[in-house]
């Protein structure tokens, strides 16, 4: 069993920043790429960010020059460094991980999501 558990949500004014975390836990043999992805009310669940096990990243151009993406591959761990955070950040955001269990055993992983709330 795997288990991704986010943290590091919360309400913050415009203009602000938060940091979220992301920790990949249980039978994992290796994780290839990790991501985060958002869902405004109303709204499809979107990519956020996105980081290959080498490091190679890519963003939503709706958050590039303010979001940043980055892992621990330690400690199974992915974050998102979000600054000059707008209200249309507002979400709930998921991690996504895609991991092996085994050396031929893979799968897609999510979180619980974290909400996050951008106040004007």
């Amino acid at each position: 069993q795997v288990q991704l558990v986010e943290s590091g949500g919360g309400l913050v004014q415009a203009g602000g920043s938060l940091r979220l975390s992301c920790a990949a836990s249980g039978s994992i043999f290796i994780i290839n790429a990790m991501g985060w992805y958002r869902q405004a009310p109303g709204k499809q669940r979107e990519l956020v960010a996105h980081i290959t096990s080498g490091g190679t990243t890519n963003y939503a151009d709706s958050v590039k020059g303010r979001f940043t993406i980055s892992r621990d591959n330690a400690k199974n761990t992915v974050y998102l460094q979000m600054n000059t955070l707008k209200p249309e950040d507002t979400a709930v955001y998921y991690c996504n991980a895609d991991i092996f269990t085994r050396l031929t055993s893979r799968g897609n992983y999510w979180g619980q999501g974290t909400q996050v709330t951008v106040s004007s």
